[in-house]
């Protein structure tokens, strides 16, 4: 069956979770990445530097470890449905707030504060998509999902693109509070998880019973998150800062970059998650990654910005469409009993130890005076061969049926 073919056999209801899992996602990212594009902009306006103001990233990304225990305990115990409306409000709520940020100190605070929030988003959006979507469809969901990230950052370029040279840095974190109107659409249109609901039937253990049953494939799933969030990071987050410090591109540059790369990044995600379905989990990321190690030259050095920008797809494209397949792939290993705190709390922590990577990648580049552009290049060539590594030697489980007792026991089932 192909891609369209799935999509098409889903149902209204099913179609309304996906969407807004999809945007949850796409809105969280959309809040994260205003703080990529103004960085310098906030560092002169509290007269300091970039790698100052960049430890927003480093404790944003820190923070989301906790979020994901605590909303994914929450959505394990009270429902996928009403802790991603409590989710989405949150993060909306903190974002805003920074825009009334007073000096360095009360920014980082509430960029920790945001990070909480969107630390829960991701497990408990995909657990309730995966658990609603028929075994066919995972895939290209999968793909869908996970593009809400670079869709978020796209929308973030654009509106840096149209807006930022009126309403400021500060205006850009007040316009990030408006997901909180898809709390709305989530009240309105989407039901709670078939899966979660038959879980309550049957009652669940504590969530550290089951941890210690899974011990090797959540050490490994830490892991290959790892990997993933500094190949993810490492290729986005200074990006811009790069186009604007090292090439001296202006605003209006640098967001129209920032567009098309993004659009490879949807698209990637799109591919190579319907790729999947196909030919399986581990495979599609293993050549996703690997194909991104010779594309990466040319999204560094390329002479010109039409160049920079065929560059920019290309990686996005390849970087994300390894991503497109962490959704579901992640939420096939999962025990039914955790899924919405298993996966989640893997991606965080995989987060909280890339966390550094945009203190480590502008230290760099301070290091060899101002080259952001070696630094961004050599993190995410070595990143990609992890990434590949890890992926091809770990575990699947493609296409498991939840609620059985392979999808209970995965650590008995796994194939590596």
């Amino acid at each position: 069956m192909s891609a369209l073919q799935s999509l098409r056999r889903l149902t209204p209801q099913q179609r309304n979770t996906v969407i807004a899992s999809y945007l949850g996602w796409t809105l969280d990212a959309f809040d994260f990445f205003i703080l990529v594009f103004v960085l310098k902009y906030i560092a002169t306006e509290f007269k300091t530097d970039v790698p100052a103001v960049s430890v927003a990233i480093l404790l944003t990304l820190a923070m989301r470890p906790v979020g994901a225990l605590l909303f994914g305990l929450a959505s394990d115990k009270y429902g996928r449905r009403i802790t991603l409306m409590v989710n989405v409000l949150l993060y909306s709520i903190f974002e805003f707030l920074t825009g009334f940020s007073t000096g360095l100190t009360m920014f980082i605070v509430l960029r920790a504060l945001y990070g909480i929030a969107m630390g829960g988003e991701w497990g408990v959006g995909a657990s309730l998509v995966m658990e609603t979507v028929p075994e066919e469809s995972r895939g290209i969901v999968s793909g869908i999902l996970q593009a809400g990230y670079p869709s978020g950052y796209l929308l973030a370029s654009i509106v840096f693109f149209l807006l930022f040279p009126i309403i400021g840095w500060r205006g850009m974190f007040f316009v990030g509070a408006a997901p909180a109107l898809l709390v709305l659409y989530i009240r309105r249109s989407v039901e709670e998880s078939p899966a979660f609901l038959q879980q309550q039937e049957r009652g669940r253990r504590p969530f550290l019973t089951v941890l210690r049953e899974n011990i090797p494939l959540f050490i490994w799933s830490v892991l290959l998150m790892t990997a993933f969030n500094f190949f993810s990071h490492g290729t986005q987050d200074l990006y811009p800062t790069f186009l604007e410090t090292q090439r001296n591109y202006d605003s209006y540059t640098t967001g129209a970059i920032a567009i098309v790369y993004n659009i490879g990044a949807i698209c990637g995600g799109l591919f190579f998650g319907a790729l999947s379905q196909r030919i399986g989990r581990k495979k599609a990321i293993v050549i996703a990654a690997l194909i991104a190690v010779p594309v990466a030259p040319l999204w560094v050095y390329a002479p010109g910005p039409v160049l920079l920008a065929i560059g920019a797809f290309l990686m996005q494209f390849f970087v994300q469409g390894a991503w497109g397949i962490v959704p579901v792939h992640l939420n096939e290993l999962s025990p039914d009993e955790v899924r919405s705190t298993f996966p989640g709390f893997a991606y965080q922590l995989g987060n909280l130890l890339a966390s550094g990577n945009a203190t480590i990648q502008s230290g760099l580049a301070a290091h060899w005076n101002g080259d952001y552009a070696y630094a961004l290049l050599i993190v995410a060539g070595i990143v990609a061969v992890v990434v590949a590594v890890l992926a091809a030697f770990g575990y699947e489980k493609k296409d498991v049926r939840f609620g059985s007792e392979d999808a209970g026991e995965p650590h008995r089932a796994l194939r590596a």
